[in-house]
This record gives structure tokens, sequence and C-alpha cells, in this order.
């Protein structure tokens, strides 16, 4: 019998890439927010798979950029760096695009680790002449002595246990690390505000001020079994606050909506969804507002 293996694995790669739709498909529910927008993911995020040769601990992470005029984004950026640090695997996410000088130099930070790296290539669905893959992958080689490379679409990813055994094989030998029903480390609040920020993307797109966070002020399940949850949505300026209410309350209407029905998908009960927006001028670049608001470099 095989002996059982446990170990850490860092999603890593430029934003926008696909990482948290390939942890959601490997958990099989939602657990990271996705958008088209780069830069969704702010925080690391784990998601445990466990199954019975092997339970591998998936940290999802920012993706990493070079545009960190406030201190929202230095903080960012930290974090995905040192998720790469004290890891068994980096799986490093690039697509069918291939190389560039800047994914160049963000892959630097993957290979000052010391640590194995698995290549994935993302979103060849999207890719009509599959030869062109094949230049990639040597090109691939020829820059890293990657210990894998996959080509892969995290949105149609087959074969999933086949995928995490190739992921398994590159982790130490060792009992699990967490109990077999535990699937990440985040709590039920900390997803509430993740899904409310998700649909103020999903809804907003391009008009989205950037420095927006969600803060969870009301988490209670009240004597009906209902989950009551009330969000501010902090904006740095009174227009940005206009632009997430909407005309006549008509976006804040529609992201409220759509994030009670993913409450109650993730949560499985009926969700009581209040959101606010408010102002609070600088947050995006003010140390002691932002790790008020959850963020760390941790």
């Amino acid at each position: 019998m095989a002996q059982h293996r446990f170990g850490f694995a860092t999603l890593a790669g430029p934003p926008n890439v696909g990482k948290s739709t390939l942890l959601n498909r490997i958990i099989g529910q939602k657990i990271s927010i996705i958008s088209r927008r780069p830069q969704t993911t702010r925080h690391r995020i784990l998601g445990i798979k466990t199954l019975t040769e092997f339970q591998i601990v998936f940290v999802d992470t920012p993706g990493l950029h070079h545009d960190q005029r406030k201190n929202l984004n230095k903080v960012i950026n930290k974090t995905a760096i040192r998720s790469m640090s004290d890891v068994d695997v980096i799986l490093f996410m690039i697509d069918y695009k291939g190389w560039s000088e800047s994914l160049s130099a963000v892959f630097r930070h993957a290979t000052s680790k010391n640590t194995p790296i698995i290549l994935l290539i993302n979103k060849i669905d999207r890719l009509k002449d599959k030869s062109r893959l094949l230049p990639l992958i040597q090109e691939s080689k020829n820059r890293h002595d990657f210990v894998e490379i996959l080509p892969i679409s995290a949105l149609k990813l087959g074969q999933i246990d086949d995928f995490l055994k190739m992921v398994s094989r590159h982790l130490p030998v060792g009992p699990a690390g967490f109990p077999e029903d535990q699937i990440t480390d985040r709590s039920e609040r900390f997803l509430a505000a993740e899904l409310v920020r998700e649909q103020v993307f999903m809804t907003l797109g391009q008009e989205l001020p950037y420095a927006i966070a969600a803060e969870v002020e009301k988490f209670e399940t009240n004597e009906k079994g209902i989950l009551c949850i009330g969000i501010v949505l902090w904006v740095e300026k009174i227009g940005q606050k206009s632009i997430v209410i909407g005309k006549q309350g008509q976006q804040l209407k529609i992201i409220g909506m759509n994030a009670r029905k993913q409450m109650e998908r993730s949560f499985d009960k009926k969700v009581y969804l209040n959101i606010w927006v408010k102002v609070k001028k600088g947050w995006a670049d003010r140390a002691a507002l932002l790790h008020s608001l959850g963020y760390t470099e941790n």
C-alpha cells in the first residue's frame, strides 16, 4: 500500500490567469471568488483536498503585478510572494498566449524559492490550433527545469483525480494535517464578504473603482433559522459611492440579490442580506486602515 502524503502546493502566477477558477474546480465548490477583473483575489486562501492516499493544501494567491502605487497593491504583492515560501511545490500558471517580459519578471519570484515548480498552461480550450502548444512547451523547458509541464483548462478540467495524483507525487510522506471534511481555512463570514465583492466586480465591470473593500458588520442566525448578514462596502470617493449604488439604487440592488443567491447556495440556508456603501478616503493607501479591513502580508 502506498504511503500517505501531505503537503502544500501554491497556485501562483500573474493576475487573471485562472488560479481561483482551478481551485474551485478542484475543491468542487466556490471558496475563492472570480471575475474578469485582474486581482479579484486579494487574500491568501487555502483549499484542502483530501483523498485516501493524500491530502493536498492548495494555496490560492493574488496575482503578482508591478503596479504598486498604493499600499494596497504592495500588500497584495507581498502576500503573493510570501505564499510561495515554505511550501512543497509551486504550481505556476500561465496561459496559451505564452511568455512575455512582464510574465518573466513575475516568474523570477517563483524561481527564487528553490522549490519544485509545476508549469500549468491554462485556457487551452481557447486555442484553436493545438499545435501551437508544442513550441510553447519547448520554450518553457528552455526557461526552467520544471518537474512537470501540463496544458489544462481550469474551467473544464477533466480527470481531476489524475491531476491530484500528479501533484501529490511531489509532496512528502506524512499524515493529513487537517480533518478530512475541512475544505478551507476561511470562515463563512469571510466568504460572505468576498461573495459581495465578487458581485460588485461582476455587476460594475470597468466602471468599478479598484479601491473597494467589503467588511462584515453582522453575521448571525435569527430565531427562524435565517442567516442575517450586514456588509459595508468601503470606497474612497463620493463619486465612487454613486457608481456602486447606481441610479435609484439599481446597481446595489442587483449586487445584493446575486450575492444573496450565492450565499444561500454556499451556506445551505436562507439569507437576509443588507449592504451599505460608505466612503473612507484614502483607505487603500493607509496601512492602519488596510489592517483593520483584513489586509495583511501573511
